[in-house]
């Protein structure tokens, strides 16, 4: 039966991620509480006349009805203080409200005050003094007309919340609200879906043109048709939430309030950002300046390790930390030059993160700072290379890798050995690579043979084995040289160089060495007598030359050459 392949539906890219989406959740939550605190950050640079201005207004005391502001006063009257003359004023505007009349409000002038009045009752008295610090003083009427016209809305509201009509007049429009809400934000997710396959199958149309950015297009879009998403079901939930806030008495002011809220933190916010615009360019010109010097710098130091460019102070081995300690000094000063321009720079909050920043730096960052120093110096002092055979400790293997903070090390038995650059700056190395040319390494290994060998006849099978070995150098020739007298033996010791025949891993070819070094003294009858014996064997500890491929072992490699 014939298959036909289908083109892959774009919606192969709106399969499930819910840690993506988790993550999409956590980013615009934290991108929105950052949007809404950044207007007061930015907008902390009061100048220190303005505050003490501030401190020098009187203390204010306002007087409140179900939630609505109706009145506050600054000044002191007939020996009340302001905060008694509020109380007074929500005790008399409580008992006139308890009486039940109609709720007529009225205000009548008395000498330098004006006083207002609930269905004939006295409730309380506004003064010129009491406009000080407000931009009114000079004009009690027209603040006693703003007055009259909150207090006769609170006492109308005050009527409204007894009303059981309008309660559920005000419940029925809610739920019409929420139900049109709730359709709105299922049409809006079905229309961010519907969206994102169209994008999508877009992109996938224009898969030859996109490429090489077709999955950073995709990721794009994505982003891009959440956040639009997010953002407008959010202001749809403020208008659904405020809409309902305002059907009632006792909350319509609180719905006033989040619409006010709102329009002034869009604005401020947009102000700070008209604000910010001239410093955060002037910071954008010095990181762009900084980029290009550390890039001419990197391109520099490439050439200096490639060998292109030959400096007396510089070689290929300082160019790497050079240019590492070159492009973070660059960076610091491009950071320490844009500081001030940048948003909120001179805040409360941003000093406050930059303090706990730093101690958290120079509480926790001594070991690093410490690795760090270490790394350098390995690279200053060339006491190690990429490439080379060495021995720190007893880690033994080829550099592979020279960090800031670790140097790798494979030893050639499958391992991968990762030392901190502190460890290593504290002991000794050994470097088998670095007097021998050509990227070779050196060869050595150590026998102990009785008195009763001659030490000319073990001088010629150490070079013997060492002749056989295809990994040791002939030129320059191998050596054998006596390096301690002890009790019982002659130590000797094999030194040579590793060719560009030799192994990969130098463990390899001394594995290959010390083969050939049993091979030889075997076939010449010579035992070795390390560690040491008590007394002479009855028969010489070698290999009979018949058992020298006994079973199970297969026919070796390591033939003697002729």
């Amino acid at each position: 039966m014939r298959q036909h392949s289908h083109p892959p539906s774009p919606l192969r890219y709106l399969a499930p991620r819910p840690a993506w989406q988790l993550a999409g959740l956590w980013l615009i939550t934290g991108l929105l509480c950052w949007l809404a605190l950044l207007p007061p950050v930015l907008a902390q640079g009061v100048s220190d006349s303005a505050r003490s201005a501030e401190a020098a207004l009187p203390p204010v005391a306002e007087v409140f009805l179900h939630n609505r502001r109706v009145v506050a006063f600054r000044s002191d009257q007939l020996g009340d203080s302001a905060t008694e003359r509020a109380a007074l004023a929500q005790q008399a505007m409580t008992e006139a409200m308890a009486a039940g009349g109609p709720g007529v409000v009225t205000r009548s002038d008395s000498g330098d005050a004006v006083r207002f009045d609930i269905d004939g009752r006295a409730v309380f008295f506004l003064t010129a003094d009491d406009l000080a610090g407000t931009g009114q003083a000079g004009s009690l009427q027209a603040a006693a007309h703003q007055v009259q016209r909150r207090l006769q809305q609170a006492v109308a509201e005050h009527r409204e919340m007894r009303d059981l009509r309008h309660i559920g007049t005000a419940l029925g429009y809610s739920l019409s609200a929420s139900l049109a809400a709730w359709a709105l934000l299922w049409a809006l997710w079905r229309g961010h879906r519907w969206l994102q396959v169209q994008l999508l199958g877009l992109v996938r149309g224009r898969e030859s043109v996109f490429t090489t950015y077709l999955q950073y297009a995709r990721s794009a879009l994505r982003g891009l048709t959440t956040a639009v998403t997010w953002a407008l079901g959010l202001l749809l939930a403020e208008l659904w939430l405020t809409f309902v806030l305002r059907q009632f008495a006792y909350t319509r002011p609180w719905g006033e309030r989040s619409t006010h809220w709102l329009l002034d933190v869009a604005g401020s916010f947009a102000s700070a950002i008209a604000g910010a615009v001239p410093g955060l360019l002037v910071a954008v010109i010095i990181f762009v300046l900084a980029r290009i010097v550390t890039r001419a710098n990197t391109l520099f130091m490439q050439r200096v390790t490639r060998g292109e460019i030959r400096l007396g102070w510089l070689d290929a081995d300082t160019a790497e930390p050079t240019r590492r300690l070159s492009n973070v000094v660059v960076w610091l000063f491009a950071l320490a030059m844009a500081y001030p321009y940048l948003p909120g720079a001179n805040s409360d909050a941003f000093k406050g993160v930059s303090v706990l920043a730093g101690l958290m730096l120079s509480l926790g960052a001594s070991g690093v700072i410490g690795q760090a120093m270490s790394g350098f110096s390995l690279m200053y002092s060339r006491s190690l290379r990429v490439g080379e055979y060495v021995k720190i400790g007893d880690t033994e293997g080829t550099v592979t890798h020279l960090g800031l903070f670790a140097t790798r090390i494979h030893t050639g038995l499958g391992e991968e050995v990762s030392l901190p650059n502190a460890v290593i700056f504290s002991q000794p190395v050994r470097n088998f690579s670095r007097l021998v040319a050509d990227g070779g390494f050196v060869l050595h290994t150590a026998v102990t043979i009785g008195y009763n060998t001659p030490w000319r006849q073990v001088h010629a099978m150490l070079l013997e084995a060492a002749r056989r070995t295809p990994g040791v150098a002939q030129e320059p020739a191998p050596y054998v040289v006596q390096t301690a007298l002890s009790d019982f033996y002659v130590e000797y010791r094999l030194c040579a160089q590793g060719n560009r025949a030799a192994a990969r891993s130098r463990a390899e070819a001394m594995s290959q060495l010390h083969a050939h070094v049993l091979d030889v003294f075997n076939e010449n009858g010579v035992q070795i007598m390390s560690p040491h014996y008590l007394s002479d064997p009855s028969e010489a500890q070698v290999v009979p030359p018949g058992d020298t491929w006994a079973a199970p072992a297969p026919q070796s490699p390591l033939k003697p050459e002729t």
